[in-house]
């Protein structure tokens, strides 16, 4: 790999990874030679980007660009643009569709050129008094350019301006400002780049004074009872992921008075990924008369706007973030509190100067920014694609392998278990994979109401609802009549028959909120219940009757539930062998059988292991896949609930 290429990469990777100068994959770096350009391709990430990530142009090409003559209409002209910038590609077979901006790093005789939206700078070219403090405090030598609307017309702007420059000056800018957008900066070394962000970061925080603080602040208690309803009033195209936060920062903006400061967009990038505005709505305590406000607010942001809106400030609730996949909300979390710092910022420079409304219809038109919110921000894929989904005792066993397939299929998935430490680990590791669903450990006690509670409270603030409760947990404590003890008995019925009433109790409330909404949806309560729970099964009583009586709570609620389109199944799994519950060497089921004799003449646990082998047709025991098929088929038919489905190879059958 060429050195050039390198530096590239790591300059690249060194600011995309800050947020205080790239959001949301956005900005975009180029390396030069004499005859090529390589340029950041339009959908890739600067934190993450490596050479494939470039696209590589003749800049022969490009310069042709530069004297050409183009339509005179807006958007047929930057169709015509990108059609040329496409054809300038040295590797069209590699699909790499180049920065809107790259006629710019062709333009600028450096090396390497770095170009972000540094929220700090951004306080200075988004403010009332731009073009004057910038020439205050960061010298004559930057190049200060009014806003004009990106593309080709910037380009020209930008052209003219850097001919002057030089013509003056005898060199390039370094720096080039662009009011309502942010800051070019180039170099021959990525040492230079550097040391100029750096320099120009100091003035600004002379200017700025310390920064306050941001701390996270409670959401309103009453979360559950509104946000799964606006997640459906949002998701007529879609399931939506709706988060709730709230923090110093934000709250200043919640309060009506100060919300106008951010009611209009400061650059192009608010526009692409949180829309041209956010909405304003106010909770006093009624959620009924709350809901019904905020459809209308929403009927009218539609018809204003042929969109739903994705930021509603919501003063006495928090702020909710709207995206078809809680990678999205995420995005959204940060460009949202990047215009309110941007607000802040401004202040020290005559106020917030805001785009206008003849600019904003250009981006909300623009192809080329609809194509990069459209690779940033689109769908997952799969099975259970925006579902949102809790699973109990999802640190492992039976319940980790189901998280994993339905983190798999696109389900944003709550791993609710006691065991924080193991949890919180499978959350991170399921989370690095960098999907655009995610996984969030909350532990939870389903044997206590205001855990479960507390548990639906966090995946609604999370994720915005409910679309399946999967109850899983369980323990197994064996033992015959004489070994028992009240005590194990009492427990092993808390948390294998009460924790489900308590699981389907406040996980039915928010999908019965859900579908008065959305009457046409559907949602799941899933009992994992177990062979056990169809057949006796000998000294193991405590056990198997919990799970008999779990059937009858299923076929119970199934009846209770259904008019409000919500199905409950109990899937009764065979025997994991590999699972802890059998296989941990000192309390798994196999030492515990050998221990109380449960299999005649056995005197190893690879003794008990092939006698419960030796009952299954299918010679094995059940997998976390052969239960996730189970799971898919109860929860993609809208036709069946009450049902107990074996999973069993055939060791249990229905009459």
């Amino acid at each position: 790999m060429e050195q050039g290429i390198k530096d590239l990469i790591e300059i690249s990777q060194f600011y995309g990874k800050q947020k205080d100068f790239v959001l949301a994959g956005g900005g975009n770096t180029s390396w030069k030679t004499a005859g090529c350009l390589r340029v950041k391709a339009s959908g890739f990430s600067l934190a993450t980007i490596t050479e494939p990530g470039f696209a590589k142009l003749d800049r022969k090409l490009l310069h042709e660009i530069n004297s050409k003559s183009y339509s005179t209409d807006p958007l047929l002209r930057e169709e015509e643009i990108k059609n040329d910038l496409l054809r300038s590609r040295l590797e069209p077979e590699k699909g790499r569709r180049p920065s809107v901006e790259t006629s710019l790093h062709n333009l600028i005789d450096y090396a390497f050129i770095v170009h972000t939206h540094s929220t700090k700078v951004n306080g200075l070219m988004c403010s009332q008094q731009a073009a004057e403090k910038a020439a205050e405090l960061l010298g004559d030598d930057v190049l200060y350019i009014p806003y004009e609307d990106p593309g080709y017309i910037l380009f020209k702007v930008v052209e003219k301006a850097v001919v002057q420059y030089r013509a003056d000056k005898g060199k390039d800018p370094a720096v080039i400002l662009l009011q309502n957008h942010g800051v070019f900066v180039g170099a021959n070394t990525i040492a230079e780049v550097k040391a100029i962000y750096d320099a120009i970061i100091q003035k600004l925080d002379a200017a700025y004074g310390p920064e306050a603080p941001v701390e996270e602040l409670p959401v309103s208690a009453d979360a559950a009872k509104v946000i799964p309803a606006v997640r459906m009033m949002l998701s007529a195209d879609g399931l939506k992921t709706v988060r709730l936060v709230n923090n110093s920062l934000l709250d200043f903006y919640l309060q009506e008075e100060n919300f106008s400061r951010i009611s209009k967009p400061f650059t192009p990038d608010g526009i692409v990924y949180a829309n041209s505005a956010y909405l304003y709505t106010q909770y006093t305590g009624d959620p009924e008369a709350f809901l019904a406000d905020l459809q209308t607010k929403i009927d009218e942001y539609k018809s204003a706007k042929g969109k739903l809106p994705k930021v509603i400030f919501a003063r006495g609730l928090g702020v909710m973030l709207i995206a078809d996949h809680a990678q999205g909300t995420d995005v959204l979390y940060d460009v949202v509190t990047d215009c309110c710092r941007i607000a802040a910022f401004a202040q020290s420079f005559g106020g917030e100067h805001p785009m206008t409304a003849e600019q904003v219809r250009f981006i909300e038109t623009w192809e080329v920014e609809q194509y990069r919110s459209k690779v940033s921000m689109g769908a997952t894929a799969g099975r259970a694609d925006r579902k949102i989904m809790v699973v109990t005792g999802g640190a492992q066993g039976f319940g980790a392998g189901i998280v994993e397939e339905l983190m798999k299929h696109g389900a944003n998935v709550v791993i609710a278990d006691l065991n924080a430490e193991k949890g919180q680990e499978f959350a991170d590791e399921l989370n690095a994979a960098n999907r655009k669903n995610k996984a969030l450990f909350v532990k939870a006690d389903v044997s206590d109401a205001e855990s479960v509670q507390n548990l639906i409270d966090k995946t609604v603030v999370n994720f915005g609802g409910l679309d399946a409760f999967i109850s899983n947990a369980g323990i197994l404590r064996a033992g015959g009549l004489d070994e028992m003890t009240p005590d194990t008995f009492e427990l092993m019925t808390k948390v294998n028959y009460s924790a489900y009433f308590l699981c389907a109790k406040y996980a039915s409330a928010v999908m019965k909120l859900q579908n008065k909404i959305k009457p046409d949806h559907f949602a799941d309560i899933i009992q994992i219940n177990s062979k056990s729970g169809l057949k006796g099964s000998n000294k193991n009583f405590a056990y198997a009757g919990g799970k008999f009586g779990g059937i009858g709570l299923t076929q119970s609620f199934a009846l209770e539930l259904m008019p409000s389109r919500i199905k409950v199944n109990s899937i009764c799994p065979g025997n994991f062998f590999d699972g802890p519950l059998w296989a941990d060497p000192e309390k798994g089921l196999f030492v515990q059988y050998l221990n109380a004799g449960k299999v005649p003449g056995a005197k190893t646990i690879d003794d008990v292991k092939a006698y419960y082998e030796a009952q299954v047709p299918a010679g094995r025991g059940c997998t976390p896949l052969d239960v996730m098929r189970a799971i898919f088929y109860v929860m993609e038919q809208e036709y069946e609930t009450g049902q107990a489905v074996p999973v069993t190879g055939g060791q249990n059958m229905l009459n």
